[in-house]
């Protein structure tokens, strides 16, 4: 490295490649480099639900980088990193894909170089491989090509001089993979064909490739601009041209699942996208998910401390969802203990979303109900047997009281104990904007409050025309009586109020929706 260091602070810069667009598609080590990170510098390829989970002090800078709209030139970029970096902060450079492929991560390298900064480079999944196989397209397969070349598409044929060896690249054959070419698309196949590659050879070009969003239009190379015209595709996409191509019919994996190009909100609390998110995106769904919900202490935590001191003195512990799971085990090791304060009694949990928060530290659930509600816990436990028992019922501040009284009529002395309080979330600016950005196909809810909250925070008027057209699926009958009260009409309800279930309703329903 050149420079002299010694008059500024000893930050890091990460050079973390992003991958293509599917947040799952980041490195181990590029997402350990990220959360490790007090600046972030982030690009119009990286998928910001990567910054999701990152501490609220850490700052986050976009800084652009589309072709024709950037926020910041490539020098300012360079300029930015260095001066985080001589405050002696970490600074994670957020690129699309892979930074030294066509990511102009050299010179964000030189640049830190010549400044004397340290810096790493962590590859990511390059928009070449991942894309094209989220197409179903193998860039290789044995029997078709034996080469795969990346080739820029930026570089417009007959502007000048260029560094693209048309001839050889149509003389090489194999595999063709342009980047960033949709506008000089026409040029790059007529300069292709004109140079020897075969006009029938099959080609495709890919919209925003591993998201939820990906459009693929697929035709032989010399009809291939034509094609991409009429369906209107912008960049960003990549452009396959090769033998290979003419797999994608049979192996067309990821446009084939049961919930691709359906929008799905996710109402939920601050900070907890959750399973449902993950199952929804595993099935293909684009996810909007909008926080509704802050989990807060209650009020006066006295009476949960007393009751949690006397842990010891109650026969059953209840449960009675996955937030109230969290705050039980926050308290008891603020208290200094952990799960061996629950030995010698009998848990039971509401369903099973919460038995499996409880199974995360360590505990299994006594008693689960087959009706995942306060009126079944009750009946499961009056029929285990409660008469003459202390039973802790843990649960959140305003909580329904029939969970209390029933277990009261079947006999127990009840202490009930406000947990933890929910209350409205502050409207998220990102995520009311996703919400309003395109129509919903499915809006889901998993507890009566994301349906309150969700109405106050848009405004009943803005509540229903954002879900008009939705089909709303609710978990469970409390909640399904929520959205009826808020003016919706409930399309799906599972006969298992959880959150597997609900994500089988909606995949049920949207293969048989299907066109043809």
């Amino acid at each position: 490295m050149s420079g002299d260091p010694s008059h500024f602070a000893c930050g890091t810069v990460y050079l973390i490649g992003a991958g293509p667009g599917d947040p799952g598609l980041i490195t181990v080590k590029g997402l350990e480099r990220l959360k490790a990170a007090d600046v972030v510098v982030y690009d119009y390829l990286a998928n910001p639900a990567l910054l999701e989970d990152l501490a609220p002090e850490v700052e986050r800078i976009y800084v652009g980088k589309r072709h024709d709209d950037a926020l910041k030139t490539q020098d300012e970029i360079n300029a930015l990193l260095v001066d985080r970096a001589r405050q002696g902060r970490t600074v994670a450079r957020l690129k699309g894909g892979d930074p030294f492929i066509f990511g102009r991560g050299g010179e964000e390298a030189r640049a830190l170089a010549q400044a004397g900064v340290p810096f790493e480079v962590v590859p990511g999944v390059t928009a070449a491989t991942a894309v094209a196989a989220y197409a179903g397209i193998p860039l290789t397969h044995r029997g078709l090509n034996a080469t795969v070349t990346f080739v820029t598409g930026r570089e417009t044929p007959g502007r000048g001089e260029t560094l693209v060896r048309w001839d050889e690249l149509a003389r090489a054959g194999g595999t063709l993979v342009f980047f960033m070419g949709v506008k000089s698309l026409p040029d790059i196949t007529a300069r292709l064909i004109a140079a020897g590659r075969a006009p029938d050879t099959p080609a495709a070009v890919i919209h925003w490739g591993t998201l939820p969003n990906q459009r693929t239009v697929a035709a032989p190379l010399s009809d291939l601009a034509r094609a991409v015209a009429e369906a209107g595709v912008e960049p960003p996409a990549l452009t396959v041209v090769g033998e290979v191509v003419a797999l994608r019919p049979e192996i067309n994996w990821f446009e084939s699942m049961p919930l691709f190009g359906r929008r799905v909100l996710v109402t939920r609390a601050v900070g907890q996208r959750g399973r449902l998110a993950r199952l929804l995106s595993e099935r293909g769904a684009e996810v909007v998910a909008v926080p509704t919900i802050r989990v807060v202490p209650p009020e006066d935590a006295g009476p949960v401390d007393a009751a949690l001191s006397d842990l010891e003195t109650f026969d059953w512990v209840v449960l009675t969802s996955a937030n109230g799971v969290a705050a039980f085990f926050e308290r008891l090791s603020a208290d200094g203990r952990d799960s061996r304060a629950l030995a010698g009694r009998m848990i039971a949990v509401v369903g099973a979303e919460t038995a499996r928060a409880l199974a995360a530290h360590g505990v299994t659930a006594d008693l689960v109900p087959e009706d995942a509600h306060a009126e079944g816990l009750a009946a499961a436990m009056a029929k285990a047997g409660v008469r003459g028992s202390r039973v802790l019922l843990a649960q959140a501040a305003g909580a329904r009281e029939v969970l209390g009284e029933r277990l009261g009529e079947a006999g127990a002395e009840v202490t009930a104990a406000a947990l933890y309080r929910t209350v409205v979330a502050e409207p998220d600016a990102a995520a009311l904007a996703a919400l309003g950005s395109g129509p919903l196909h499915y809006a889901t809810f998993t507890s009566a409050s994301t349906v309150r909250n969700l109405q106050e925070i848009l405004g009943p008027e803005g509540f229903l025309k954002t879900l008009a057209g939705a089909r709303v699926v609710a978990i469970g009958p409390v909640t399904a009586r929520a959205a009826r009260d808020a003016g919706l009409t409930v399309h799906l309800q599972p006969d298992d109020p959880a959150v597997a279930a609900l994500v089988a309703a909606i995949c049920s329903d949207a293969l048989g929706r299907r066109p043809g």
